[in-house]
């Protein structure tokens, strides 16, 4: 993987293909491989840019000291994107939903384009019982710790707790146990989480922070989830009505993990908004 130098420390990313950016973010407790079922069907002409930002499947710690709180998180994503240059960027969310407040912040200058899955926003911090198991683990005594090895459990991974609402279908065995080797293996990569998580969520602050995207002016396209796990339903429709260019695709059978659940439908709605932006710009 390529990696860029922040003040922050360094980040791994992968990247393929040229042409405008299209930046793909993820969740908690993963990395950039959950895009894999859907990157090899997404169209050329296109670079695309996945991180993998401190959120506990991280490669490498960050500076001891960095601020991974929200705001301390979204000023990182600015800063990668300008640490690559990126312009007129394509920003994919899907899960954590904290980077969705780069506009409340100011730091959404070089994003021209949203494109948001089953995310965090409004008042959904933490979102529904993993959010909440997340969030119990961090405040136990070696709680991360256990956490990370119940997840390489199949049978308690497929639980509501775990990721039994995040994915319809069964995660595999060696995807959990790439995104559990970092915490497992390096206390300073537990360390980085745990300065996200016990950061402390305000959540008259967050639903501030999710309306300011009114004053997004890219297109956007909301690929939301019609089974309404962890993410409710209604949020999808919520901020299709919020953000002024924007439009709600659903994807049905599937959970929050949709590029895992229904690949295919995904890269199609994925294809078409790109396409249909490229087609605008020229």
């Amino acid at each position: 993987m390529a990696t860029v130098e922040l003040d922050a420390g360094r980040i791994h990313y992968r990247e393929r293909g040229e042409g405008p950016a299209v930046v793909l973010l993820h969740g908690l407790l993963m990395n950039h491989t959950v895009w894999d079922s859907v990157l090899d069907h997404l169209p050329t002409g296109f670079r695309y840019v996945l991180p993998d930002l401190p959120l506990g499947a991280h490669p490498e710690p960050l500076r001891p000291g960095t601020d991974l709180s929200l705001r301390g998180l979204n000023q990182l994503v600015a800063d990668f994107l300008a640490a690559l240059d990126l312009h007129d960027v394509t920003l994919v969310h899907s899960d954590w939903g904290g980077a969705l407040f780069l506009t409340a912040y100011g730091l959404d200058a070089r994003v021209g384009r949203l494109i948001i899955f089953p995310s965090e926003a409004f008042d959904n911090f933490p979102p529904g019982l993993p959010g909440k198991t997340a969030t119990l683990a961090s405040f136990l005594p070696g709680g991360v710790t256990l956490a990370l090895r119940q997840m390489r459990i199949g049978r308690l991974r497929r639980t509501p707790m775990m990721f039994g609402w995040m994915a319809k279908t069964p995660l595999p065995d060696t995807l959990v146990h790439a995104w559990t080797e970092p915490g497992l293996r390096d206390p300073r990569i537990r360390a980085d989480l745990l300065a996200y998580t016990r950061s402390g969520f305000d959540k008259r602050e967050l639903v501030t922070n999710t309306e300011a995207l009114r004053h997004f002016r890219g297109e956007t396209l909301i690929l939301w989830s019609s089974a309404g796990k962890v993410m409710p339903r209604s949020h999808g429709t919520r901020l299709a009505a919020l953000i002024p260019r924007s439009r709600l695709v659903e994807i049905d059978d599937a959970y929050v993990l949709s590029m895992l659940d229904q690949p295919g439908a995904v890269a199609a709605a994925i294809t078409e908004f790109l396409a249909t932006s490229r087609a605008t710009r020229t």
